[in-house]
């Protein structure tokens, strides 16, 4: 009797932990295959969105768009500047809304990684590092150093308690799966030996004892000590294994792009190879894979770090900075998905048996217990095609490509067929009127007493402005005899300054005499220019300018790199060199002399100099409404005739009808010539060819068995409140070209045209289905055929617009 009340009360015992899993979700585990959600192995896709690199007002909208383009879970770092911007004293407000961005997450049905750090990197100012944690004496940044520890231990314990407070750890029954402690250390841990060793392993262990019941992560940390999951970061990453074999094989950061720096170009990776690179990854046994950047967003404010990084962190990503939709990127990424997901369980199940099909091709099949069977047929050649055997059946493999078999047999993807849209966006006139442009007078000829100090010698920018502001006013005064050779008809002496960076505006006597600036990969530079010197007492003003402050412990190196055939990705890998940028100087550290006087060279680093942070419009607040009314302000058009080198300009404007997302065209440079311009998709193209794969023909329950094809279909799409107003071109047969350059190739059916116009033209999509008998008769018989279509979007009313149709 008492054994079989035992026997039941282990039964309730057991049911009630079930329904206890059930309700508030048992902790997130892996092993060697994926993480283990609910006790099932997944395979997920991540997109990185920083939540301060857009509004709150966006972020819903960024996330649904993630989620439609097949994501599981968004990516954030955690900026720990922002939040702590001085000891002790937190911001979690507007942008800074972790939480509500958390939970909007949750709110959407996915999940979150939270990339803690505390260091980021992330082309954000200092790292994400608060610039007061420089001035902590005995400190040393990321190294077996107690000051730096009690501090970071201090945000990251701040940031795990925060997160479950509001019960966002999947364990609570939150979103957050996955959080990561530091970032991208492993090549610096290695230059400091064992003092790197120690700060990680600290670091891995102080994470691990917060007990947030989701796996730990350390990208590019080959070292990470269990039960800390090491991951990759990079262009490619199906070389990488983790550090021990029952650990999943997870990729961080999948680069969708790169960012842009000031005088730089701005990169692009043609989603194909980004396809492949993600699909060589799944195939190689990979579970996991984020993209950086999902949406890049702006950097707002001072936040851009670099330095010379731009205010622009759109990093063609699939989501672009204005948050639309970048085609053909996202679309063809979100059926690369589709077609992963139709792989999961076979893929989650065994691991593959891989076999040559020729000299630069393999076959990855997997294959499980219960009958699921997975391939991916893959093509390494970045010139040459290829038609294989497998499975006693034929497959063509373009360059550089891995076609997706989620049954072993039927293709539903290869990732360098794309055949969604490709969407080109414009900057539009707005048509929005700007009101009287106004301006101020930056104030130069004098200086506010109570906010200067003078001393010997020059001094380190940072440790003047504590990073309040981008600007330091460095002025002396030199006192020129009337006797000099210069002012009867001589040659006018030089001033020679030497700068740490990263740009510098020189003012004799209140007016501009020249400027000089760095670069990313130059920040230092040297100032060379005559000076128009009067007899007596000159004020010398040197106004220099912190363009982002640095953010990487590897020296401010860029990947480059360059696409071959829109495939072939070569680029340079950073250097990883350099120390502590805790340490690094900016600004004015000299010398700064002057040469040609008739006493010959005058050294001016080690007399008086008066130092000034930031400029008076910057104390006033000009750039809030509040400020803005606290200045007389002048009409532009007589600012600009009195040529004043320091001006602020404001002016007002109604808000344009539509929701297009706006911005400010500034190549005009004189503010009259400033507009309002809105970002628009003003034409679509898409190109199909007659077998492209596609889902519609597989169908795992006929396998085996003859089956009717399905053929393709081109969809076009405008954006909401716009419709295909026209089609530019349009041909059934061998087109040649590209979106924007379109030509009729060889075989061509007449009938292009008309199909199109009937079945887009006034709505905002349609589809045509890639088939002879919709073109009528077929135009080259044993030919393969193709359809390149581009239409033209323009804004429409719902009353005009036709319904949408599909044929």
């Amino acid at each position: 009797m008492a054994t079989l009340f035992v026997y039941r009360m282990l039964i309730v015992f057991c049911l009630s932990l079930c329904l206890c899993c059930h309700h508030i979700h048992c902790s997130v585990t892996y092993d060697r295959k994926a993480l283990l959600i609910n006790g099932q192995r997944r395979i997920l896709f991540s997109g990185s969105i920083h939540y301060p690199r857009s509004t709150p007002d966006m972020w819903e909208d960024l996330i649904q768009k993630a989620k439609d383009g097949g994501l599981d879970v968004i990516e954030t770092y955690v900026f720990w500047n922002v939040h702590e911007p001085s000891p002790g004293n937190y911001n979690f407000e507007g942008r800074y809304d972790l939480v509500r961005f958390i939970k909007t997450i949750q709110k959407a049905g996915l999940y979150a990684h939270l990339r803690i750090g505390p260091y980021v990197c992330a082309e954000w100012n200092f790292g994400g590092f608060p610039v007061w944690l420089k001035y902590v004496p005995g400190i040393s940044f990321r190294t077996d150093n107690e000051p730096f520890k009690r501090a970071m231990q201090g945000f990251t314990e701040k940031i795990v308690n925060l997160m479950k407070s509001e019960n966002l750890f999947e364990s609570q029954g939150g979103p957050i799966i996955l959080s990561q402690i530091e970032n991208e250390y492993g090549a610096q841990s290695k230059l400091l030996g064992a003092a790197g060793h120690n700060y990680m392993t600290w670091a891995a262990k102080m994470a691990v004892e917060m007990g947030t019941g989701v796996p730990w992560v350390m990208c590019k940390e080959e070292d990470a000590p269990d039960p800390v999951i090491n991951s990759c970061n990079g262009f490619y990453c199906d070389a990488f294994t983790p550090n021990q074999p029952y650990k999943p094989t997870i990729w961080t950061e999948a680069w969708s792009g790169w960012f842009t720096e000031f005088g730089g170009p701005i990169h692009q990776r043609p989603v194909q190879d980004l396809a492949f690179a993600a699909a060589r990854f799944i195939q190689k046994g990979g579970s996991f894979i984020n993209y950086y950047m999902y949406h890049g967003g702006t950097n707002f404010g001072r936040s851009a770090g670099g330095p010379f990084i731009t205010t622009s962190y759109d990093y063609d990503a699939p989501i672009d900075e204005y948050g639309l939709i970048r085609q053909p990127k996202y679309g063809h990424l979100k059926e690369l998905h589709r077609a992963i997901k139709m792989c999961e369980r076979a893929l989650v199940s065994a691991d593959p048996i891989v076999t040559s099909l020729g000299g630069f091709q393999q076959a990855h099949v997997y294959s499980s217990e219960s009958g699921d069977c997975a391939a991916f047929l893959s093509n390494y050649d970045t010139k040459s095609a290829a038609r294989v055997l497998f499975n006693n059946m034929h497959y063509n493999l373009p360059p550089w490509s891995i076609s997706v078999l989620p049954d072993c047999r039927n293709v539903v993807f290869n990732t360098a067929k794309v055949g969604v849209q490709t969407s080109q966006m414009e900057m539009l006139p707005a048509n929005a009127e700007m009101f009287s442009w106004e301006s101020y007078f930056e104030d130069i000829s004098s200086l506010d007493d109570s906010s200067t100090f003078t001393t010997q010698g020059l001094l380190e920018q940072i440790n003047v402005t504590r990073d309040a502001s981008d600007y330091l006013w460095y002025i002396t005064s030199v006192d020129i005899g009337s006797s000099e050779s210069f002012l009867h008809g001589g040659e006018l002496p030089t001033l020679i300054v030497q700068s740490t960076g990263h740009a510098l505006h020189i003012f004799i006597n209140g007016q501009l005499s020249g400027s000089a600036f760095g670069t990313r990969e130059a920040r230092r530079f040297m100032y060379t220019g005559k000076v128009n010197l009067r007899a007596g007492r000159n004020k010398i003003a040197l106004l220099s300018v912190a363009v982002g402050l640095p953010i990487r412990e590897d020296d401010d190196s860029v990947n480059h790199f360059d696409f071959i055939a829109k495939l072939i990705m070569i680029f340079v890998i950073m250097k990883n060199v350099g120390g502590h940028y805790e340490t690094w100087n900016t600004g004015i550290l000299g010398p700064v002399a002057l040469h040609g006087l008739d006493q010959g060279k005058w050294d001016l680093s080690w007399q008086k100099w008066t130092y000034q942070v930031g400029l008076r419009g910057e104390a006033m607040n000009l750039v809030s409404p509040n400020g803005i009314s606290s200045v007389e302000w002048m009409q532009s058009s007589l600012a600009v005739q009195r040529q004043q080198p320091l001006m602020w300009h404001k002016a007002y404007f109604n808000a344009p009808e539509g929701d297009e997302p706006l911005a400010l065209d500034m190549e005009g440079g004189n503010p009259s010539r400033i507009s309002l311009v809105k970002r628009s998709v003003t034409s679509v193209c898409a190109e199909v060819a007659e077998y492209h794969p596609t889902i519609k023909n597989w169908h795992i329950e006929s396998y085996g068995k003859p089956e009717e094809f399905h053929s393709p279909k081109v969809h076009l799409r405008c954006s909401p409140g716009h419709a295909i107003s026209s089609i530019k071109f349009a041909s059934f047969g061998t087109p040649l070209g590209t979106c924007g350059s379109y030509q009729q190739g060889p075989c061509h059916s007449p009938t292009s045209y008309d199909i199109l116009e009937k079945k887009c033209v006034g709505k905002q999509r349609c589809a045509v289905t890639i088939s002879n008998s919709n073109f009528g008769v077929d135009p080259c018989p044993n030919v393969l055929k193709r359809l390149s279509v581009e239409a033209i979007c323009s804004p429409t009313t719902s009353t005009t617009m036709q319904p949408n149709w599909r044929g």
